[in-house]
């Protein structure tokens, strides 16, 4: 049995797929949804849950909450003299679900999809995809939470070529994507985001309003806010209250016990929709690289949907009213958006058949490329990172490029494969090397040919061979990284490296693309002046488009080279 799991950062939820619709699964409480929170009672026994967020207030130094902001990190959390990873923390929270969903499938269930925010990179997806072993799933797929979001809403069901963008805030991280339908696909366009950035930081916004307003607080100065119990623990209730109040009415009065004094104030939403400024600025960067990435205009979207609890805030509401100039769409309840998604894929994983008409496609949260030296004004600059596989390409997908060297009778050239977004190749994480032995040559008269293969499982396959101007030198050598930390066996292995060599090739080698560079050969032939000028222009727009190895402009280019040339060719069509 396959299940879906949204592993949020304040809440958790499992779902499955089940006569043609997601159902989220209740907990032992009846609950749909799980707090994300462990905690360590007096005898050492570890409570998930309702019962460990219960004693955050009372037993601060045994309870963790918001760990999923620390996924991919070496910070240790510590619990009763003992430092937790992040990982481990949230694979007590999977392994409740996992017992959850047992009982109420009364089933075992072995393999999950777990939801992930889009802009995590390799490292916290690794962090992710081991807390899901350790709590005893095999991880199926880890899932963008707005692409999942996306499924929820039924996304796929709309009229064709329609964009949708889906503005996700939960409670430790933000993300927004952009999704188009189009011939049974949902593909994601684009994907920005903030892994620091979440409903958690507007409540903290309230908690120190109100250490502001009271002058025992006040004349503390910020040592409050720095103490444990109160930055991370006791003020939590009442801010987190403060904040849901204001969400509904123009004033909260607040009040809690501090070094054994009641403290009170009356806080106003103006004031909190004025503080909460910077958030909101932080929230438009991802919003409109996002747009800019996907090469489209706020008013080319169908619809922009709602996901995470935190969007239930006005401001958000009305942030997002501003920015897209329209209602935005809250039908699903953003708080279950993403679990139901996840059954979803869930299903589609287990090859449901009310769900055999969707295909999804994803995109790269962030671009891959290897560490280079550049000449620039004369002068060798290393530490250069060159992109070959760009963030927001659609995976899964290929992409080659040549570097040549850079020292006389270079011997050696190290493949230095790296993921981000820095141009200061240092700056990005690093995902592993490959060594190229060449022959001694003069400088730039010896290269290497190198080619990325990513697919939707985090398998990145690296293929290195060094090349001349003749051509290929020596032998082809490989690199295959399991950047989302997959476990697969040999026959999964096999299976995968198959699907990527399928994409190893140029566009214009495909069978299509080839009978059109053939067919404007054959038009220029039969034509003279200026015609044949017009299809010379338009041949080489169509070769630099394939050229790009990106699959929208070469799709979009190849329809418009078609219709060129059926205007001018006058010969019989079979």
């Amino acid at each position: 049995m396959i299940v879906g799991i949204d592993l949020g950062t304040t809440h958790s939820l499992v779902g499955v797929f089940r006569d043609g619709a997601p159902v989220l699964i209740p907990n032992a409480l009846g609950d749909l949804l799980t707090p994300s929170a462990v905690s360590v009672d007096d005898h050492g026994h570890m409570l998930v849950g309702l019962a460990a967020r219960e004693r955050a207030g009372t037993h601060a130094d045994r309870t963790a909450l918001a760990f999923k902001r620390w996924m991919g990190s070496d910070k240790l959390i510590e619990l009763a003299g003992r430092g937790y990873r992040a990982e481990e923390l949230s694979a007590l929270v999977l392994k409740a679900l996992k017992a959850d969903a047992e009982a109420f499938l009364g089933e075992p269930v072995t393999e999950a999809v777990i939801t992930v925010p889009a802009y995590f990179n390799e490292a916290q997806r690794r962090a992710t995809r081991s807390a899901g072993e350790l709590a005893g799933f095999k991880v199926e797929r880890l899932l963008n939470e707005p692409t999942a979001a996306g499924l929820a809403y039924g996304l796929q069901e709309r009229p064709d070529h329609a964009s949708f963008l889906v503005f996700d805030l939960g409670g430790g991280t933000f993300d927004v994507s952009v999704l188009e339908y189009f011939d049974g696909v949902v593909e994601v366009r684009a994907s920005a985001g903030d892994t620091r950035l979440g409903g958690e930081d507007f409540t903290r916004v309230v908690a120190e309003l109100f250490a502001r307003a009271c002058p025992e607080l006040a004349a503390a100065g910020a040592e409050p806010l720095r103490d444990r119990w109160w930055a991370e623990r006791g003020w939590w209730r009442m801010a987190e209250q403060g904040k849901r109040t204001l969400g509904e009415r123009e004033e909260a009065a607040l009040e809690m016990v501090w070094n054994g004094q009641t403290l009170a104030a009356t806080l106003r939403r103006v004031d909190y929709d004025a503080a909460c400024t910077e958030l909101l600025q932080r929230l438009r960067r991802p919003i409109e690289r996002a747009l800019a990435d996907a090469q489209i205009d706020p008013s080319g979207l169908a619809e922009v949907v709602l996901v995470g609890g935190a969007t239930r805030m006005p401001a958000i509401r009305q942030l997002a009213t501003r920015l897209f100039h329209r209602l935005p769409l809250r039908t699903v309840d953003p708080d279950l958006a993403i679990a139901q998604g996840a059954a979803v894929q869930a299903g589609l994983k287990a090859r449901d058949a009310a769900l055999d008409e969707v295909v999804l496609t994803d995109v790269m949260p962030y671009s891959l490329g290897i560490v280079t030296v550049e000449e620039i004004a004369g002068r060798r600059v290393g530490d250069r990172f060159s992109p070959i596989i760009e963030r927001n390409t659609p995976v899964p997908v290929s992409r080659m490029q040549h570097y040549s060297t850079v020292a006389e009778a270079q011997r050696q050239i190290l493949i230095d494969v790296r993921q981000g977004e820095s141009p200061m190749a240092s700056d990005n994480l690093r995902l592993g090397t490959l060594e190229i032995e060449v022959p001694a040559a003069p400088a730039g008269q010896v290269g290497v040919r190198v080619r990325f293969s990513y697919d939707a499982n985090g398998l990145l396959e690296v293929d290195a061979q060094a090349t001349d101007a003749r051509g290929a030198l020596g032998e082809l050598r490989n690199l295959l990284l399991r950047t989302g930390g997959t476990e697969m066996d040999e026959a999964a292995l096999k299976a995968a490296r198959e699907r990527l060599a399928g994409l190893k090739h140029h566009p214009r080698d495909e069978q299509e693309n080839r009978w059109l560079i053939e067919r404007a050969k054959r038009l220029y032939a039969d034509h003279l002046g200026d015609e044949r000028r017009v299809i010379q222009a338009w041949l080489a727009a169509f070769e630099l488009a394939l050229d790009s190895q990106e699959p929208r402009t070469v799709r979009a280019a190849r329809s418009a080279l078609r219709e060129q040339l059926d205007s001018i060719d006058r010969g019989f069509r079979f």
